[in-house]
């Protein structure tokens, strides 16, 4: 059997901006998605997706050899899973050739609807199966700007960047003493992350002052010492996408009456944000319905 895994992400400066080479600090987590490949001579390729309590939630049998769809539980998951497969054969003609069939499982280790990246962890498992870059297969089917590729396959938090589209990344040292106080709370809701891009890509603004705001913030989180420092840049970053996206920040709609600092991550409306305070402060969100609640250590690798 081959194994593949790539863990998933959490983008803590520079969303939307690192779109337009902004650096970002972006955070690997602990949960990611693990792809279990079987060989067979059933000369079919039998795909399973299961989320995290290993329940089947799509299924998908193709012909092996030209990819054509014999079977499935949803036909538009089944359709952007040809796509994927076929871009993966294009990047490497010989990508499935040693097959006579396979058993797929893509088995995701968190719930799909916390954004922490079902898909760029799919499209960096199957690239590390079909031997190719998986940034380029990204560029062929969902885009972006590849941070969450460059998390796949990182243990440690980095800095990303695109410089004339070619991705940049550095490890760095982002453990500051006061991660104790650092949340992640899920907003209930999923965003969807292409029509955020899409959205923000039909914006007329600056966006080399945009750049440049928060490439200076996120330099300056990297060595951020003191939580109160911390919460007065993640209220910049706020507040500088805020303007930028015409949206009022995720405090201004929901949590007005939170004494600590607020911050979207990602998309912004949906998925996760992250909040300071302590375990006592985070009653505040639990009794708006806001139950899944992470401390940094539990969720960050």
């Amino acid at each position: 059997m081959e194994e593949f895994y790539s863990n998933g992400k959490l983008l803590l400066t520079g969303e939307y901006a690192i779109l337009d080479g902004a650096k970002g600090l972006a955070l690997p987590t602990k949960f990611g998605q693990h792809l279990k490949i079987k060989h067979s001579k059933t000369g079919i390729l039998n795909w399973r997706s299961l989320n995290e309590t290993n329940t089947v939630w799509f299924s998908a049998d193709f012909q092996i050899d030209k990819l054509k769809l014999l079977s499935t539980s949803d036909e538009d998951i089944a359709q952007r899973l040809r796509t994927i497969l076929n871009e993966a054969k294009h990047l490497n003609p010989t990508f499935l050739n040693q097959y006579n069939g396979c058993f797929v499982d893509s088995e995701l280790t968190f719930p799909r609807v916390w954004g922490l990246g079902s898909s760029s962890t799919l499209i960096n498992n199957i690239a590390n199966w079909a031997k190719i870059n998986p940034y380029q297969l990204l560029d062929a089917t969902f885009g972006g700007s590849g941070y969450d590729i460059a998390c796949a396959s990182h243990n440690r938090p980095i800095v990303y960047h695109k410089n004339n589209l070619i991705p940049n990344f550095d490890e760095v040292a982002f453990k500051p003493e006061f991660l104790d106080h650092l949340f992640f709370i899920y907003l209930n809701q999923k965003k969807n992350s292409r029509d955020a891009i899409d959205a923000y890509r039909k914006l007329e603004f600056n966006k080399i002052d945009l750049v440049i705001g928060v490439n200076e913030i996120t330099e300056q989180i990297i060595e951020c010492t003191r939580l109160s420092d911390f919460e007065t840049l993640l209220n910049m970053h706020e507040n500088l996408l805020s303007k930028t996206l015409k949206i009022p920040t995720i405090k201004e709609q929901l949590f007005k009456d939170y004494t600590g600092s607020l911050k979207s991550l990602g998309a912004w409306g949906g998925d996760f944000i992250l909040a300071t305070g302590n375990i006592q402060k985070m009653e505040y969100f639990k009794n708006k319905g806001y139950t899944t609640i992470l401390n940094y250590t539990d969720i960050i690798l």
